[in-house]
């Protein structure tokens, strides 16, 4: 009795598990404004310790992420969100 080896899939046809592409929040609805004003839309975009999530983490595009970031700089200047947080 022989045994038959199967042939493994090289690097480029393993089975990757799918995921939805994340998109851009602000591409796709056109009437939300990132501003310094609203904190509580910013706060999506910030962690518990008050750090700035990645576009990989959150989706957003690099024009949209860059605004974002100068956004969320000028809330902490005001106070409106936080540096950092104390435990």
């Amino acid at each position: 009795m022989e045994r038959t080896k199967r042939p493994r899939p090289s690097s480029g046809q393993r089975s990757r598990p799918y995921f939805k592409k994340k998109t851009c929040r602000f591409c796709e609805d056109k009437n939300i404004k990132i501003d310094y004003k609203q904190p509580q839309i910013l706060k999506d975009f910030i962690t518990e310790r008050g750090k700035i999530l990645p576009r990989r983490i959150t989706g957003t595009c690099s024009r949209h992420q860059r605004e974002l970031t100068i956004e969320i700089k000028r809330a902490r200047m005001i106070a409106f969100l936080p540096f950092t947080v104390h435990i």
